[in-house]
């Protein structure tokens, strides 16, 4: 009898330490699953809500303006290596809340073979992003340049109506936008085939004719 027991025990032990195993791997796949999610989520919340500076991208202009003024200031970096002189025609404008204003930026390829690149961008202070809606950008696009060529980037913006009731930005007078351009991998070609191989194909080809 005392056997019994002990079998009957030893089993539902087994059945038990199935069952957290099951639910380990089942947690640790949710939790794996959450991870590769989790950047385009991220992304996803930034875009919608403004946080860390994400601007907003809208299609229309405001349809609201007031009389109160706001500084937009204009920032332009390179990174990883980019051989580009990337700079503001500006370094800031003055506009009115709710105006659609349009800003440039310039981009020169100062090495002697061509580049690609890609911007990205933020505002500050960062909480101003919800509010600083892009009707049209360079961001976020491929942007080849061949040695020497200079490229005019324009950005068209406005700050939206809403900012002023927000209390943390009542008191805010100035907005910077900045853009960083990091470099793209060009594609390479595909290899032609060695002279010597096509060479021997067409000795190749030659044989089987003549025989």
């Amino acid at each position: 009898m005392g056997d019994m027991k002990q079998m009957n025990l030893d089993a539902k032990t087994q059945r038990s330490n199935k069952l957290i195993a099951a639910i380990c791997l089942a947690f640790l796949s949710g939790m794996i699953g959450m991870a590769y999610a989790a950047v385009p989520l991220y992304a996803m919340f930034c875009q919608i809500t403004g946080y860390g500076g994400t601007t907003q991208r809208v299609e229309q202009y405001s349809d609201r303006v007031l009389d109160k003024k706001i500084t937009i200031r204009f920032d332009a970096n390179t990174s990883g290596g980019l051989a580009w002189n990337f700079e503001p025609v500006q370094r800031d404008i003055t506009i009115r809340i709710g105006e659609t204003a349009q800003a440039h930026y310039a981009a020169t390829n100062v090495s002697d073979k061509p580049t690609a690149g890609r911007a990205t961008f933020n505002v500050t202070p960062a909480i101003a992003g919800a509010y600083f809606n892009k009707v049209e950008c360079f961001c976020f696009t491929d942007t080849t340049l061949k040695p020497g060529e200079t490229l005019d980037m324009p950005v068209i913006f406005y700050v939206d109506p809403d900012v002023v009731d927000v209390p943390e930005l009542k008191n805010v007078e100035t907005i910077t936008l900045s853009y960083t351009f990091f470099p793209i991998d060009a594609e390479k070609p595909v290899a032609a085939a060695p002279q010597a191989d096509q060479d021997n194909a067409n000795d190749n080809t030659d044989s089987n004719l003549g025989g």
